[in-house]
């Protein structure tokens, strides 16, 4: 998919198609630019939207259940599965 095609979908334009570019490139591709900063910013914006929609839909639930339901969610397979909606 192009990056057009990807903001289409999303319904965003970004404003800095290379940053975007750079943030979807994974580390193990022949590329030479390194993104783990921005994986690293990434998994944390992910961890705080799924656990401010686990606080939503779960308004009693302990930490422990919160802490499993977030683990289970952030998983790399599920995350996969999810993003080729």
């Amino acid at each position: 998919m192009s990056l057009k095609g990807l903001e289409k979908k999303l319904q965003y334009e970004f404003n800095n198609k290379e940053l975007l570019e750079l943030a979807l490139v994974h580390k193990s591709s022949n590329n030479s630019s390194n993104n783990e900063r921005l994986e690293f910013l990434g998994d944390a914006v992910i961890d705080i939207i799924v656990s401010r929609e686990l606080m939503r839909d779960f308004p009693e639930g302990d930490e422990g259940l919160l802490t499993q339901r977030r683990a289970a969610l952030v998983q790399k397979p599920y995350l996969a599965s999810i993003g080729h909606l």
